[in-house]
């Protein structure tokens, strides 16, 4: 098989970045600090494919962390944007866009019943995490190890030494005053769930969770663990936020809620709520967010809110996804590549574990099956890193760290599918 090397520009443009950025990078994700090396610049895309500034071609399987489900300049998204950019960049004021989308995110997912919409996934855990404080009168919030819901300071805590200790932050300029009221447990753990509602029940006021975890790599969760977790916030009268910013139209078209039949009383959403462009979103029950600014008292605003460019990437995308739901293709899609990678494993005889939920997925290097961040922490990323440069210079890209998922879209093939599995069955076999 040809492989990719070529990247004298990617590495010159990377050079002059490094003066201009922290890192040269503007997310660290895309640093390549996981895997060594530098990270790949790229110039275009288009379908299923990257090409970087040297001309190279790969099958993407980031698909910008995401958003891309549709692949990259779908003809009905590219004609929406286009169409709103004739009219305007921005206007701080409210547009009928906003009224669709809003719409279209209710008719989508099963447990909203209003919805404000924010520039990023981050600011919509944000806001999401101070409205149920105001709307319980409570502090502490429930996290789990390994789920990130961005860099909000009070969710920037590392796990403690119990499944119920109260957790200091771990990340520098975040204080302690910030996360003391932020409790880490560890995912799929219903013991230590249960233990820390009875030691904290009456002052929680949220549980945070992705619901299928993106972000220590894809790990699915506990059928018991999620339903317990609905029961308890229920019984005490805490809120249940999914983080569906990574499942969100991605794992079903109403999300994760929808393919586990559970009912959060908030939901974050991101990525491809926005078709490939800045934007995220908040919603849920409508007594809880008749809380916020200025139907009640919970403050949040955003001057780019609801920008119209934004918004017509998110209707173009929800409709196109309404109208031809493409899961069961998907499904098929993802199943296969799967199953491609985990025989490239076993005939190469690899310690690697692979794990799907709908198009999300992960080879963990690992020996057996990750499901809480202790186990993805037992991983070989220095194996990972290797597997990652020999895909990567075969026209594979993949992210560039053992703890993200892979994202398979509508654009991808059979003929890219079998280009994948066949480069993976070169780089585990040589690297035995």
């Amino acid at each position: 098989m040809t492989t990719t090397t070529a990247r004298q520009k990617s590495h010159e443009i990377f050079e002059r970045a490094q003066q201009l950025m922290p890192g040269g990078v503007n997310s660290p994700a895309r640093a390549f600090g996981a895997v060594g090396g530098e990270p790949i610049v790229i110039d275009r895309a288009e379908g299923a494919y990257l090409y970087d500034v040297d001309g190279n071609q790969y099958v993407d399987y980031v698909g910008s962390w995401g958003p891309m489900i549709l692949g990259h300049r779908h003809p009905s998204v590219i004609r929406a944007i286009e169409n709103a950019l004739s009219k305007g960049t921005s206007f701080g004021a409210p547009t009928e866009a906003e009224n669709r989308l809003a719409e279209l995110i209710i008719d989508c997912v099963p447990s909203v019943e209003k919805v404000r919409l924010v520039n990023s996934g981050t600011e919509a855990t944000m806001s999401a995490i101070r409205l149920a404080r105001g709307f319980t009168g409570r502090d502490i919030v429930v996290k789990f190890a390994g789920n990130y819901h961005g860099h909000v300071d009070s969710l920037l805590v590392a796990a403690g030494s119990s499944a119920a200790t109260l957790s200091v932050p771990n990340s520098p300029g975040v204080t302690e005053g910030t996360t003391k009221d932020t409790l880490v447990l560890h995912y799929n753990d219903v013991d230590g769930l249960g233990a820390a509602f009875q030691a904290h029940g009456y002052r929680i006021a949220c549980v945070i969770v992705e619901p299928v975890v993106g972000n220590m790599g894809c790990v699915k969760p506990g059928s018991e663990f999620l339903h317990l977790m609905r029961e308890l916030t229920a019984d005490y009268g805490a809120l249940l936020i999914f983080d569906e910013v990574m499942t969100g139209f991605r794992v079903a078209l109403g999300g994760a809620q929808e393919l586990f039949d559970i009912m959060p009383d908030l939901t974050t959403l991101g990525k491809i709520v926005g078709g490939g462009l800045p934007i995220g979103a908040y919603g849920g029950r409508a007594d809880v967010m008749d809380h916020v600014l200025p139907a009640g008292k919970v403050f949040q605003a955003g001057t780019l809110s609801g920008n119209p460019v934004a918004t017509a990437g998110g209707i173009a995308t929800l409709t196109a996804l309404m109208q031809e739901p493409p899961y069961h293709q998907l499904e098929a899609k993802s199943a296969r590549l799967a199953n491609g990678l985990a025989e490239a494993v076993k005939v190469a005889e690899a310690r690697a574990h692979l794990s799907r939920v709908g198009s999300m997925l992960t080879l963990f290097f690992s020996a057996g099956q990750v499901d809480d961040w202790n186990a993805a922490a037992e991983c070989d990323t220095q194996m990972f890193a290797k597997y990652f440069w020999g895909m990567m210079d075969r026209g594979i890209y993949l992210p560039c760290s053992q703890y993200e998922a892979m994202f398979v879209s509508v654009a991808h093939g059979d003929e890219d599918i079998a280009r994948t599995v066949a480069a993976a069955n070169e780089v585990l076999s040589e690297l035995g």
